[in-house]
This record gives C-alpha cells, sequence and structure tokens, in this order.
C-alpha cells in the first residue's frame, strides 16, 4: 500500500510542478537527442571511411616485404658491431611457387576471397602530355567480385578486360587530363623501359583523387609484360575474410602456411584509424558532456523541490514514512523525467538524422554517411536513463536525512 502512495506522491510532485518537469525532461530531450546524433555521425563516418579504403585494400595481404642488409659483428669478446652502408638487399618482390600458396589460402575455412596481383609503376601519356602513376595487373573478374568494382564503372565494364591482353582499364582523372574516353587509344610506359599501346575498355570512378588520377587496370598478364617478368610472377596476394573488423586471428593463421609478410588492412591504414579513433573520442566526450550537463539540471530541480517541499517531507517521516521511503519518491520522479526526456530525446535525434540523411552530397559520396543503428539508440536510452537516476540519487539521499524534529522547532 505505502508503494502505491510513494508513488502518487511523486505524480502529484511533477503534476504540481509542470514548468521545472518539462524544463528537467527538455534538458534530457537535448543531451540524449545530441548524443544520438553525434554518435550517428561518427558512425556514419567512420563506416564511410572505412567503405573507402575498402574500395581498393583486401581485409589481408601477402607479399614480399624488404630486407636489409645486416651488420657485421666481430668474433672478439667486445661485440663490437661494424655497420657497412646497410642497404635493401631485396632484389625481386616475387613471390615463389604463388600458385600453390594461393590454393593453400583459398583452403582456408575463414577465407572469402583470395587473388593475385602484379604492380608496377606506369607512365601514362597522349603526345608530350604524361602522368605518372600505377598499373594493377589482375584477373579482373574476380577483382571486381572482390572489390566490387563494377559499382564505380563510368564507361565501359569490368568483363572487357577479361582475356585482352591489350585493353587497359583507368581512372576518371587520367581519363579527363589526357582527353580520352571508351575505345581510345594510350601509350603506356612501365619503369622497365617497356612501352604498350593500350586501348581503353573501360573508366571508372571511385571518389579517391589518388585512385581515379594515377590508376588502371590490365590484365595479368600484360603486368608480367610490363615488368619483364614471366607468367609465374606474382608481387602480393590480397584475401578477404568472414570478419573484417578482426583481421589479427586470420593473419596469425595465414602467417603459419607462408615466410612472407602477412599485413592485415588495420596495420596498412593506422594512419586513417588512428584519425577515426581521435574523432570518436572527440564526438563521444562533448555529446556525453551534453549528457551530464541535462543530469544537472534533474539534479537542481530536484532539489529545488526538496528544498519547497522540506515541511511535507517532515510530515510525511513524522507520519510513518522511513528514509526509503523518501528516497523512492524522488526516485520516481526522476525516472518520470527520464523516460519522458530520453523518449523526446530518441525522437529528437531521429529527425535529426532522418534531416541528415536525405542531404544529397553529390559525386561517389551520395547521400550524407549517416543512418539509423539500433545499438546507438539503445545506448543513449541506457545512459540518459543512467545519468537520470544518478541525478536523482543524490538530492533524494538529502531528503531522506531530513529530521522532522528539527524541521518543527523552526
Amino acid at each position: 500500500m505505502k508503494k502505491n502512495i510513494n508513488i502518487d506522491i511523486a505524480f502529484t510532485h511533477i503534476y504540481t510542478r509542470k514548468k521545472q518537469t518539462m524544463v528537467a525532461a527538455l534538458g534530457v530531450a537535448i543531451g540524449v537527442g545530441m548524443y544520438l546524433f553525434m554518435n550517428s555521425l561518427d558512425a556514419g563516418f567512420s563506416k564511410y571511411s572505412t567503405d573507402e579504403i575498402f574500395k581498393n585494400n583486401a581485409h589481408i595481404k601477402i607479399y614480399k616485404n624488404d630486407e636489409i642488409s645486416k651488420p657485421l659483428t666481430t668474433d672478439d669478446s667486445s661485440g663490437l658491431r661494424v655497420i657497412i652502408n646497410p642497404q635493401i638487399t631485396t632484389l625481386s618482390k616475387k613471390i615463389i611457387n604463388p600458385e600453390a600458396l594461393l590454393a593453400a589460402v583459398k583452403s582456408q575455412p575463414y577465407v572469402t576471397n583470395a587473388i593475385a596481383q602484379v604492380n608496377f609503376d606506369a607512365y601514362y601519356n597522349r603526345g608530350k602530355a604524361q602522368i605518372k602513376g600505377t598499373g594493377n595487373g589482375v584477373n579482373m573478374i574476380e577483382y571486381a567480385q572482390m572489390f566490387n568494382t563494377d559499382k564505380y564503372m563510368v564507361a565501359g565494364n569490368t568483363e572487357a578486360l577479361q582475356g585482352n591482353l591489350n585493353g587497359i582499364i583507368i581512372g576518371s582523372g587520367i581519363s579527363e587530363k589526357l582527353s580520352l574516353s571508351i575505345n581510345d587509344n594510350i601509350t603506356v610506359t612501365s619503369s622497365f623501359g617497356i612501352v604498350k599501346v593500350m586501348k581503353i575498355v573501360g573508366i571508372f570512378m571511385t571518389g579517391s583523387s589518388m585512385n581515379d588520377n594515377t590508376k588502371s587496370y590490365v590484365n595479368i598478364s600484360t603486368a608480367q609484360q610490363f615488368i619483364k617478368e614471366g607468367p609465374s610472377f606474382v608481387s602480393t596476394l590480397f584475401i578477404n575474410t568472414r570478419d573484417a573488423n578482426n583481421p589479427e586471428p586470420f593473419v596469425q593463421k595465414l602467417q603459419q602456411l607462408t615466410s612472407y609478410t602477412v599485413e592485415d588492412w588495420k596495420t596498412s591504414n593506422a594512419d586513417v584509424l588512428s584519425g577515426n579513433n581521435t574523432r570518436e573520442t572527440m564526438m563521444g566526450a562533448i555529446s556525453m558532456a551534453i549528457l551530464i550537463v541535462a543530469g544537472f539540471g534533474i539534479y537542481n530541480i530536484l532539489s529545488s523541490t526538496i528544498i519547497q517541499k522540506i515541511n511535507d517531507i517532515a510530515i510525511l517521516k513524522a507520519t510513518g514514512f522511513n528514509g526509503n521511503d523518501v528516497v523512492k519518491i524522488f526516485i520516481v520522479e526522476a525516472i518520470i523525467m527520464g523516460i519522458i526526456g530520453t523518449a523526446v530525446g530518441l525522437l529528437l535525434g531521429s529527425v535529426l538524422i532522418a534531416i541528415m540523411s536525405n542531404i544529397y552530397m553529390g559525386g561517389p559520396v551520395g547521400y550524407f554517411p549517416i543512418g539509423f543503428e539500433i545499438t546507438l539508440f539503445i545506448r543513449s536510452f541506457i545512459l540518459g536513463m543512467l545519468i537520470t537516476l544518478c541525478a536523482g540519487y543524490f538530492p533524494a539521499r538529502k531528503a531522506a536525512k531530513v529530521d522532522p524534529v528539527e524541521i518543527f522547532r523552526k
């Protein structure tokens, strides 16, 4: 019975102080709404940044890394090390027996895609105009399946390169700078002095100037000719796994299959991920600060209620209500404010997300990179209620310690 009375008293306080209740709920609503919105922005940017990385990068790659000459060590007891002109000793980037290694990689249950690639430094020429870039020799059908290259094609198609030793797919930046279009010829020179006149069978645009202005795709056999290597030459293996966000265990397993360097995408793009972590920390700190400020609003309103209702609290305690009952009354008030404010805040955040997600940014970006993520809604609700409860608990404890005798004497 007393439990119902506690709730009735809490609702009476809420109803008789509607203005203060709405102010507290509004503070929570703004805090929860901005927390949800800002973290959704951060999640959207992180997803967009990761998608940009995966346009041309696999989850894991295997390649032959550079080796540095080791210092000569004397045989005397002093252990003196003599360093004589340390330099790179790697003469070739060739992976030995790549077919067997690729087959072993593909047989692993956690591997979803694996392809071979040959890279070379390329110079794209038309008349006296020249652009320096990078050529990528691949099996274009397999490459397109791994990286969804068809999505970025603005002219031609990836299938036209399959089996075409004279075909090339170039970036839109190269096309614009050299005034080239589909079916035009382009002269490509490698750093080994090999010159070929190639026919453009496709043009892609990823939105990354680094790729669009320099990159091209040719048949893997053509790339081997550009660097004066035989048909068995492979410089890199690209591998996709079942879990892109947790590649480290797969790196350890793949390293057991080969002595070559096995590197995951997080290691290759450590600078990008560092920037993402910095942004996440900043956005999280700002949004959490807004929530804490909203919590102080509830704390101040409940503290004000205690001061104004001090006589009522004394009467309650004099008529048999104990300290726990008083705490429950004010906790219920905080919960009511929190539920109202959190619900409105989630609605406010949803409206802001919906507005931003419908803003068209143009180019390959498309619409603004933000979306509804259920985990962020759940986290926002929990944090909103948790801060509200904390903000209500301390004033409630203060009210529970009121001595009715001292109040009546005054």
